[in-house]
């Protein structure tokens, strides 16, 4: 009966302990092994727990030592030779104990190789106080109470001291140093005294405590190294080599790891990093110190990840609230790098607000330059005038003049970006491409000569060949041939293979009837270009060569009525200069303005009497628009006159829309409004003939404009260019001398006096006799 009672009692045992085994957390239950919900221990700051320390937590019960004995039990094979019968008493199991519950899974970091599995340890140890009574004698409160935590999770039996602080000091003085190199980071020295006391007391072992958190504390200092010498590969082994490092006690260290990954492009490791801080560690400014460094180091998708786990504060507000317009910074400086990034339209209204209360100029440069890559040109126009309203930057005023640009406003964008056209080589760049919009407008823009210059000058500097290409272009509409064969030559100088340019100098040598150029050019781009080779008569070609010819059937479908021959009006009058010598002298010299003599002007029927009276030309057809323009030229009304023929430029008839330009570039002349006339010209196609009049007649009064203005380098490189179209009159000769007597140049000046003084000219003997002032002001004439 005794022994039928003892093998229900094992059967009943091994039953249980099976399916105790089979489900852990039913064993750890029914035998007192811990609270199911309880949290498993954190690493702290001053040590390393094991992943096998909690499991031999209690060494007077082991579910598996329990078990073998009873699977040994209940075996069926027979026992081995000299064994006794087992006393079926003796698997009772003890009264149960309160252990501590092994800490949650959280996935691994990083990949570590798995520690071995250590053998359950027959007895409680005892339990080292040692670094505890160093720390509280130390009065170090908060290392004080993360050994007490360290401890109480190693040995949940263990009662700290109801008064830490009172605990008395080691009385080994020895370990007491050792625990002060150790506090003091002095770990080679401490590794010295460890072996110097091992050599002298043989018998003496150091506490395993020590040793365990000497080990921690070098890997982490060689981490550290390795992560400030941006050895990110090292980093990584050696917090895989030592897992008690990645915890929310070393963040530091953390936030290196998660670094080093995205350095080795393993981002979504790096990501994990942070996201094990945010969803594990508690302390605020760490919290928020770990999204700001992710921001610097993540893309703006990962980041949107890791604010999803925020925390909501105590007064409703979110806990990373006070860096949000940081982060929102950051995230529009990324979407300008990347124009393919779409941001939040919460973040754009949130800079949005900032830019127009907070003053600063960078944060409308964020949102002029977003706005700028996704081609919204009006709104980047809006925010780079606020950002350079705020404070003028190459930055802004870039980014303006782009979306000037953009926006075909060329001549503003060259304006905003000369001051910083040598800022940086984008502001260079930027300015450049200001300058080639600007010069290839149709119609052409009537640019100032200051402008002008200083472009060329800078083209010239760079040797910018699209901008030096469209001065050609621009001189051409200008009917300045020779200078625009220059700009074009110039331009092939820079890049021989630049097609355009060498089309628009083969059109303007045979323009100018340079048949020789231009059988050189054919030859040079035989094969290369067709239009070069095939080149036929340009003498219809406008300036540019980009407004379309007239439609087909036009000129038969009307007929322009009968046009006498007139002479076009003159200045009749001379005017009268006043040039400045020197400080104190002054002369008079009389210049007449330039006339185009003997200037043929085919035009329709004079109408003098019809034009007395004040009407609106845009009601009038446009034959007799310009018939009207024509009589407001004989009266001598040129500003009315250039909206008449204004209006007879809408006429479908190519002969009246060139009519219409050549007198509206006369009346421009008549008003003194060379620029202007120089625009009206290119408005319909003229013959070489009259090309050729009213460039001679532009650069003659723009050379007067220099000279009234006391421009005199600038006056004599008009009168050679007009030199270089019509041999040069005398009243110009003598406008030549007075140039250079201005500028000192008596030989050159007295050379010209006297030629033009031998055609009985008064005003070059008045020349003469000023040079004369001038060179001996004490002969007495």
């Amino acid at each position: 009966m005794k022994s039928s009672l003892v093998a229900i009692s094992a059967a009943v045992v091994v039953a249980t302990l099976v399916t105790g085994l089979k489900d852990r957390a039913a064993l750890q239950e029914r035998f007192g092994l811990g609270s199911a919900g309880k949290p498993g221990p954190e690493l702290m700051m001053m040590g390393r727990i094991k992943p096998t320390d909690a499991s031999a937590g209690n060494p007077e019960f082991n579910a598996q030592l329990v078990a073998d004995k009873i699977e040994a039990i209940t075996s069926p094979s027979p026992p081995a030779p000299g064994a006794r019968e087992p006393d079926a008493a003796a698997p009772q199991p003890a009264a149960p104990q309160t252990v501590a519950q092994p800490a949650p899974v959280t996935p691994p970091i990083v990949s570590a190789p798995p520690a071995p599995q250590q053998a359950a340890a027959p007895a409680q140890p005892a339990v080292d106080e040692s670094a505890l009574r160093y720390f509280a004698s130390r009065g170090d409160k908060v290392r004080l109470q993360a050994e007490i935590s360290r401890l109480q999770a190693l040995y949940p039996n263990w009662v700290p001291p109801a008064d830490p602080l009172a605990v008395p000091q080691n009385g080994d003085k020895q370990l007491e140093a050792m625990w002060q190199l150790y506090s003091d980071g002095r770990y080679a020295e401490l590794r010295k005294a460890v072996a110097d006391r091992q050599a002298a007391d043989a018998g003496w072992q150091p506490p395993a405590d020590l040793l365990d958190r000497l080990d921690v504390a070098e890997a982490r200092a060689r981490l550290v190294n390795a992560s400030d010498l941006k050895q990110y590969a090292t980093v990584v082994d050696i917090a895989a080599a030592t897992p008690s490092l990645l915890t929310c006690s070393e963040v530091d260290v953390l936030w290196r790891v998660a670094e080093a990954f995205i350095q080795t492009e393993r981002a979504q490791r790096g990501q994990d990093a942070y996201t094990y801080i945010l969803k594990n560690c508690a302390n605020p400014a760490e919290r928020q110190a770990t999204v700001e460094k992710a921001s610097t180091l993540l893309a703006y998708q990962p980041m949107q990840a890791l604010l999803t786990l925020e925390r909501p504060a105590a007064d409703g507000s979110k806990e990373f609230d006070a860096i949000r317009d940081n982060l929102t910074r950051r995230f529009m400086a990324e979407g300008n790098d990347d124009p393919k990034l779409v941001i939040a339209p919460d973040y754009i209204a949130r800079l949005e607000k900032l830019a127009e209360t907070g003053g600063l100029a960078s944060d409308a440069l964020l949102l002029g330059w977003y706005q700028l890559r996704r081609n919204n040109d009006a709104d980047a126009e809006k925010w780079f005038r606020a950002a350079r309203a705020k404070q003028d930057s190459a930055a802004a005023s870039q980014g303006l003049a782009l979306a000037l640009i953009a926006r075909k406003a060329p001549e503003e964008a060259e304006d905003v970006m000369f001051r910083w056209r040598a800022d940086s080589e984008d502001a260079t760049s930027t300015y450049l491409a200001a300058t080639a919009n600007l010069m290839a407008l149709q119609p052409p823009a009537d640019l100032a000569e200051d402008v002008l210059h200083r472009i060329a000058t800078e083209v010239i500097a760079r040797k910018y060949v699209p901008t030096a290409q469209q001065f050609g272009w621009y001189a051409r509409s200008l009917n300045q041939f020779q200078t625009a064969a220059r700009w074009f030559e110039t331009a092939l100088a820079w890049k021989p293979d630049d097609e355009p340019s060498a089309y628009g100098l083969v059109i303007t040598r045979e323009q100018l009837s340079d048949r020789k150029a231009v059988l050189d050019l054919q030859r040079a781009w035989a094969g290369r270009s067709s239009r070069i080779t095939n080149l036929e008569d340009t003498s219809s070609l406008i300036p540019n060569a980009v407004t379309p010819p007239p439609e087909k059937g036009t000129l038969a479908a009307q007929q322009p009525a009968a046009q006498p021959t007139q002479n076009p009006p003159t200045e009749p009058l001379p005017a009268e200069r006043r040039i400045t010598l020197q400080p104190g002298s002054q002369v008079v010299v009389r210049a007449a303005r330039p006339a185009m003599e003997t200037v043929t002007v085919p035009r329709g029927p004079r109408q003098t009497r019809g034009c007395s009276t004040t009407i609106d030309a845009g009601q009038l057809k446009p034959a007799d628009a310009l018939s009207r323009g024509w009589c407001l030229m004989d009266i001598n009304r040129p500003m009315e006159a250039i909206s008449a023929f204004e209006a007879a430029l809408q006429s479908p008839t190519r002969k009246v829309r060139e009519d219409a330009a050549y007198g509206q570039s006369l009346a421009y002349l008549r008003a003194g409004l060379s620029g202007n006339a120089a625009v009206a010209a290119t408005k319909a196609p003229q013959n070489r003939q009259r090309a050729a009049e009213l460039q001679v007649a532009i650069l003659a009064d723009r050379a007067l404009s220099a000279f009234d203005a006391g421009r005199y380098r600038e006056t004599l490189i008009y009168l050679d260019q007009r030199a270089q179209l019509q041999q040069e009159r005398i009243d110009l000769m003598v406008l030549r001398g007075y140039c250079y007597l201005n500028l000192k140049m008596y030989g050159d000046a007295t050379r010209i006096f006297e030629a033009a003084a031998a055609t009985g000219s008064r005003d070059a003997a008045r020349g003469l006799a000023d040079v004369r002032n001038v060179t001996h002001p004490d002969v007495n004439d």
